[in-house]
């Protein structure tokens, strides 16, 4: 009988995009899908969705959601877009990193109706990822000041 805590299943993904289950895959294997060794992955081969694993993890916890080439290529996009942000915030206000993101991220989910004690970039769906971007975009564009914005102001 064992005494103490209870042991959580293993993760065990679904696809959003099929509904099956996902593969635990390593580089190596002939589903694996990059050159060299990025980690374990779970994968659902027909659905060309992967997503990684958290580093150090001996249970093999995803990231966040199996996505597709059109969600990854999004996500890739939100990052570029939230990453100035995040080191304007540390710069300004002297925090670190991670607590820069945490605090862009709680932005974030609030403008797109998102849960902020869950969400992260891992965890979106393309309709998030495009409404984050979106709202990122739109902050850059109305902080940055136009040359005719400037000689308007000095009259």
């Amino acid at each position: 009988m064992r005494v103490g805590k209870p042991v959580k299943p293993l993760p065990n993904p679904h696809c959003d995009y099929c509904g099956m289950q996902a593969t635990l895959v390593h580089a190596g294997d002939d589903a694996y899908p990059y050159r060299d060794d990025h980690g374990p992955l779970w994968l659902r081969a027909d659905c060309l969705a992967w997503v990684g694993v958290f580093p150090r993890s001996t249970r093999h916890v995803p990231l966040g959601r199996l996505a597709d080439a059109r969600l990854r290529e999004l996500k890739a996009k939100l990052h570029a877009a939230l990453e100035p942000l995040v080191a304007a915030k540390v710069r300004r206000d002297g925090c670190n990193v991670f607590e820069a993101r945490a605090k862009a991220m709680k932005w974030l989910a609030g403008e797109i109706g998102a849960d902020a004690e869950k969400c992260s970039i891992h965890s979106l769906d393309a309709d998030q990822c495009e409404r984050a971007i979106a709202v990122v975009e739109r902050f850059r564009r109305d902080r940055t000041v136009t040359p005719s914005e400037t000689a308007w102001e000095d009259r």
